[in-house]
């Protein structure tokens, strides 16, 4: 798969020719030498807190399945959210899952515009870059992020295997729920675990609704993709899924164009 890899920004095979563009918001627990561990134990740096686990692995089964172009940053969301607007009180976490994050309390506005300047807004730029180039040759587009979330939250069992989210515009969401739904064996979360009420669109938004592009976030529990077996079954089945709605996917990317 050709790469090509701007600073933070990490894109994977950006000439893909397919109707989606994948993205990938919390792919990456890496966190910069200049940061050290933000204060964290390495252990910590392995869970949820860091990153979204198997998320990357199942975006490049698509990413290959379907031609897509995928975007990624090659940052851990601890040292700033890129899935998160530039004025959510959650872009750099000081607290997150309960555990505190020392190397992010009492920052200086000086260290969180480099953060904003040097990571989240060259991601941003980078997919608004391949947008703008696919939709300047014509070619139809639709936006899908791939998360991960913990079987467990707050306490509370989540009981979906898959979430779908989605606001207002939901001409891809609903034939995604729809097609999952037609399997008995998965329990699909509609605008669960979260919904774009919980900050957790900005990506989408700015770059789908917000361009007039079908846009899709899918959540896949992280405890289905855990494993080899997880991964690719997960990958399979959402790339079969995508590829049965792309015609429609044609239709309203060339609309969006």
């Amino acid at each position: 798969m050709a790469e090509r890899d701007e600073g933070p920004l990490v894109a994977e095979n950006p000439g893909g020719a397919g109707s989606f563009v994948i993205v990938c918001d919390h792919a990456s627990n890496r966190v910069p030498e200049r940061y050290g561990s933000l204060g964290l134990p390495a252990a910590a740096l392995e869970t949820h807190i860091a990153w979204d686990p198997g998320a990357l692995a199942v975006a490049r089964g698509l990413s290959d399945r379907l031609d897509a172009p995928l975007l990624w940053p090659s940052v851990s969301r601890l040292v700033i959210d890129c899935n998160r607007d530039p004025a959510a009180p959650d872009l750099i976490i000081t607290e997150g899952e309960g555990r505190p994050v020392p190397g992010n309390r009492d920052l200086d506005p000086g260290e969180r515009a480099h953060r904003l300047g040097t990571i989240h807004a060259p991601y941003h730029a980078g997919i608004d870059a391949c947008l703008a180039e696919r939709l300047a040759e014509g070619v139809p587009t639709a936006l899908v992020a791939i998360h991960s979330f913990t079987p467990v939250w707050g306490g509370e069992t989540r009981p979906w295997q898959i979430g779908v989210v989605f606001d207002e515009d939901r001409r891809l969401a609903d034939e995604v729920i729809e097609a999952l739904k037609s399997d008995p064996a998965v329990t699909v979360g509609v605008n669960q675990p979260y919904s774009p009420a919980d900050r957790v669109y900005y990506t989408l938004a700015r770059h789908g609704s917000g361009q007039g592009l079908p846009a899709v976030m899918i959540e896949i529990r992280n405890d289905e993709i855990s494993d080899v077996a997880g991964l690719q079954k997960w990958a399979a089945k959402l790339a079969d899924l995508f590829e049965a709605v792309a015609p429609s996917v044609s239709d309203a990317g060339h609309a969006a164009a």
